[in-house]
């Protein structure tokens, strides 16, 4: 496997992950060759990390009319490592590795059943207001539900 810029330690970034969405290849996700489309891993990212956002309580706020905030996605790359077939099981995971004022930098790793290893990426969110389009800052609660310490402290 190559060097991913964004992982020091592949290790230790691997096991940090605890958030999953499980997703299987559908078949019109591969093209002619058999294989998962290239665009279709940010499909899954999207997926996995609304459902990470929803895990933390920050959709159900966002997407009411009256909420003044809104996520949008800044960047986003991908490193494909192996190829992925349809009908293969994959763990989508989702985690934040860098907490900024108004952005996030999530981390994603998808795993195949047999444990190994077959996507990964990284993405700046940024938390912006509808009204004046600049970013956001998160509450010192938010920043808290992303580093999964609650307010008695403990994780």
């Amino acid at each position: 496997m190559g060097k991913l810029d964004y992982v020091e330690n592949f290790l230790q970034w691997e096991n940090e992950f605890e958030f999953f969405y499980p997703v299987t290849v559908r078949f019109s996700e591969t093209d002619m060759f058999g294989h998962l489309n290239n665009t279709v891993p940010f499909v899954y990212f999207e997926q996995a990390r609304i459902q990470y956002f929803q895990s933390k309580g920050f959709m159900q706020d966002w997407v009411r009319p009256e909420s003044e905030k809104i996520p949008v996605v800044a960047d986003l790359q991908c490193d494909y490592l192996q190829q992925i077939y349809f009908n293969e099981n994959l763990k989508v995971y989702v985690k934040a590795a860098r907490i900024g004022n108004s952005s996030v930098d999530l981390h994603y790793m998808a795993k195949k059943d047999d444990g190994s290893v077959c996507l990964a990426g990284r993405g700046t969110i940024v938390q912006i207001s509808k009204k004046t389009g600049r970013g956001s800052a998160w509450t010192e609660e938010m920043k808290k539900q992303f580093t999964g310490i609650d307010k008695s402290g403990i994780r």
